[in-house]
């Protein structure tokens, strides 16, 4: 068997047991999830994150791991900014706190399916048009720009389209109806406010996926390290948000991090046009510094004002 084969068979086991396990198990019931389990879940996945990164290295050789390890980075980076969003969204459909587990659990599984789709078509319009990866240069480069310079922002959910359509096709109630996400009224099915928001979470990720895909094709275009890249770091997000979602406003310069690694990352891919290449050693270093001096600053400042 290849080694991609073997990588992809391994990744394929690690994944479903993971799910089966977190995922499955963990998140069956109503219940509030605490800070410790939060940290502990998290530190899990980063774990399992890293330890595939150490048998891609084994199996594959330094540059598939360390590129693996930067695009981690970067997207987990990114999948923070997710939950800015994710927090508007409980708030706006007023969610009570037992169902967050429950919903995130099927917002963010069919969030991996939406991206495994997105980065199969980057993939092939990549490995078709090589120009492509200079139009993601230019839209990283926007991008970044523009949340460096933007601010926060808040979102109005209430002229959200994907929100508009569903209450203009689907017959939707308020009901929570026991964590259900639909309910029988007098004969007629009706989606629940927990269908809202699984596909208000999942169609985010979807825009979320327009920035983030583009960027890991500035990191490298190996097939195998964007896939498992993106879904280790999207599948981390739930342990993730329960975790940062009473503390993700004192990250005050957390986007201006992203944003610089956004920068960076479109102004790499232009590079090319120069026939100038970055080593991922220096990609990865700016990643590392980009996140930990916005996280720094943000806990000084934070410390300065109180």
């Amino acid at each position: 068997m290849e080694p991609a084969s073997i990588t992809y068979l391994v990744f394929g086991i690690v994944l479903i047991t993971a799910i089966i396990i977190d995922l499955g198990f963990a998140s069956r019931r109503s219940t509030i999830v605490s800070m410790r389990r939060a940290l502990a879940e998290t530190g899990s996945w980063v774990l399992l994150a890293l330890l595939f990164g150490g048998f891609l290295w084994y199996e594959t050789g330094h540059q598939s791991a360390l590129e693996y390890l930067s695009a981690y980075l970067m997207e987990w980076s990114l999948s923070i900014d997710n939950i800015f969003v994710f927090i508007l969204i409980f708030s706006f459909l007023a969610v009570k706190e037992n169902y967050y587990a429950r919903v995130l659990l099927v917002g963010i599984l069919l969030a991996v399916l939406l991206r495994i789709a997105f980065i199969s078509v980057g993939v092939a319009l990549v490995a078709r048009f090589h120009w492509v990866l200079y139009i993601f240069g230019l839209i990283l480069l926007y991008t970044g720009a523009s949340m460096f310079f933007g601010g926060q922002g808040q979102q109005d959910f209430s002229k959200n389209r994907v929100y508009r359509w569903l209450n203009r096709f689907l017959p939707l109630t308020s009901e929570e109806a026991g964590g259900r996400f639909t309910v029988t009224r007098n004969g007629r099915r009706y989606y629940t406010t927990l269908f809202v928001v699984v596909v208000l979470l999942a169609t985010t990720d979807v825009l979320f996926a327009v920035d983030s895909i583009p960027a890991v094709f500035g990191i490298t275009q190996n097939r195998l390290v964007i896939y498992t890249s993106n879904v280790f770091a999207v599948l981390g997000l739930r342990s993730l948000f329960f975790l940062l979602k009473g503390a993700i406003n004192r990250f005050i310069y957390l986007r201006q991090g992203i944003a610089a690694i956004l920068l960076f990352i479109g102004l790499k891919m232009l590079a090319e046009l120069l026939h100038w290449q970055i080593s991922i050693f220096v990609s990865l270093l700016v990643i590392l510094v980009c996140i930990g001096f916005s996280i720094l600053f943000s806990l000084l400042r934070n410390k300065k004002a109180s």
